[in-house]
């Protein structure tokens, strides 16, 4: 049995986030999602439209996720790695290298990030619509 994780904010789900969370599903047998809390985004200087409870729950319903685990800080993912036993870590590609050191404890992927769509598009877009 092959477990992948990722980690994210997931604010405004969407699209994307979907293709994404699929494609990360179809590497393993088991996806694990850290999701960002919102005091780690504040330390971040990142402010989510949702709160954290609300994204887990989202999260929780998508059938492609298995497990939802509160991402905290960035050190975790070591320890989340080994105590999760994840095969396969994945993140979007705009990532890529960030997390290269995880490739001692497992394998690392950065998959292409959907075209056209993201959450600072998202927010662009609304903020443009009520002006």
């Amino acid at each position: 049995m092959k477990t992948v994780l990722t980690y994210g904010t997931f604010d405004l789900f969407h699209l994307g986030h979907v293709r994404l969370l699929r494609r990360l599903a179809a590497l393993g047998d088991e996806l694990i999602v850290g999701c960002s809390t919102d005091e780690f985004n504040h330390l971040k200087n990142k402010k989510s439209a949702m709160s954290f409870e609300h994204r887990m729950e989202i999260l929780e319903a998508c059938r492609y996720v298995t497990k939802v685990i509160p991402e905290r800080d960035w050190d975790q993912k070591q320890i989340d790695i080994e105590r999760e036993n994840v095969d396969i870590f994945g993140m979007g590609d705009d990532w890529k290298g960030k997390f290269d050191h995880l490739k001692e404890f497992c394998e690392v992927v950065y998959l292409p990030r959907t075209e056209d769509i993201s959450t600072s598009l998202l927010v662009n877009e609304i903020k443009s619509l009520q002006r």
